[in-house]
């Protein structure tokens, strides 16, 4: 698979990468271990060697499958993982409630203070049983810790030789422009999919003339882009997917519409709805990496069939058009 530079670090890293959140189980429904280490596997044995996990994904479990899969292949892999969120204890900023994989109920926080973000690191390595760790993010901005001192840990490890490269998540463009004053940010990883394009604004335009990568996440809209999830859809126990505005009506019906728009062009290229929407995202300027989440084999392989063919021009801008003419609130 095609890799490209990460911004205005060395890191080279594949156009799709493998986003190991699902894998944990939290917010989706859970998840099988064994099917989740030969995802990951599968993915590095054809060609997706980047892969993004986060130390809240699972509370630590999806960094262990990451670890269990990379042995014996490190070498082959560029790793990208999150820090800065805490679930025990109530420093930082409260960002939300949930429950953990066993249900018991949880508060989580926001909280990247240096000795945090620094401790943060050593438990990502062992986790992920690595001695270096290719990029290192903060998952959310933390409103209680100045980002120069967030920043200011991770020139630390990039000097200890703990992590190769520091990026952030989630941070808008005065928090980008704050953060590059101590620190040279080579990522920003942020939302982004056909039917969610607001980056496309300020941030997508701030990076390109800056040289900062972008992550994109959630390019499938949490699945919802496949096609295969239809009205009355029954989720599992546990999975946050059907409480947000995109799988409400009137949404998930208008998305679907779209969905049966662009299908004859993804027939065209004989792949699936999931393949299109992958390729096209991939393509949209200023996009570094698509993160695309996988739970076993097959999905893994699906996913990097997505960078095995090319949209013409024309047919971005047919898809671009339908987009344009999809009503979509979020605020429902």
């Amino acid at each position: 698979m095609k890799k490209k530079q990460l911004g205005s670090s060395d890191l080279e890293i594949t156009e799709i990468a493998f986003g190991a959140w699902a894998i944990g189980g939290w917010m989706w429904g859970g998840a099988d271990a064994a099917d989740a280490v030969r995802a990951i596997e599968t993915a590095i044995d054809n060609g997706m060697t980047t892969i993004d996990t986060a130390s809240v994904y699972g509370f630590g479990l999806s960094e262990e499958l990451v670890g269990k899969a990379i042995r014996g292949k490190r070498d082959k892999t560029q790793i990208l993982t999150k820090f800065g969120m805490s679930w025990s204890g109530n420093k930082g900023t409260f960002h939300f409630s949930s429950r953990d994989n066993n249900g018991k109920a949880i508060d989580i926080y926001k909280y990247a203070s240096k000795n945090k973000v620094l401790k943060d690191c050593e438990d990502s390595l062992r986790r992920l049983g690595t001695d270096v760790i290719d990029l290192f993010q903060i998952h959310w901005p933390d409103a209680s810790t100045p980002i120069s001192e967030t920043m200011e840990a991770l020139e630390i490890l990039v000097s200890q030789g703990k992590i190769r490269a520091g990026g952030v998540c989630n941070y808008p463009v005065d928090q980008l422009t704050e953060a590059r004053k101590t620190f040279p940010v080579a990522s920003n990883q942020v939302p982004f999919s056909m039917v969610k394009r607001d980056i496309e604004k300020d941030i997508i335009p701030y990076c390109l003339q800056n040289n900062i990568g972008i992550l994109a996440y959630s390019p499938m809209q949490r699945g919802l882009l496949t096609g295969k999830i239809r009205p009355g859809h029954k989720f599992n126990e546990g999975d946050s997917r059907p409480h947000t505005p995109y799988y409400k009506e009137p949404n998930l019906s208008n998305i679907l519409v779209l969905l049966d728009k662009i299908r004859p062009i993804a027939e065209g290229h004989k792949v699936t709805l999931a393949q299109l929407v992958l390729n096209w995202t991939t393509q949209q300027p200023g996009i570094t990496c698509v993160l695309a989440g996988a739970r076993n084999p097959q999905q893994t392989l699906e996913n990097i069939r997505a960078a095995d063919f090319s949209l013409t021009q024309e047919e971005i801008s047919i898809i671009d058009k339908y987009i344009a003419e999809t009503k979509i609130d979020t605020n429902i």
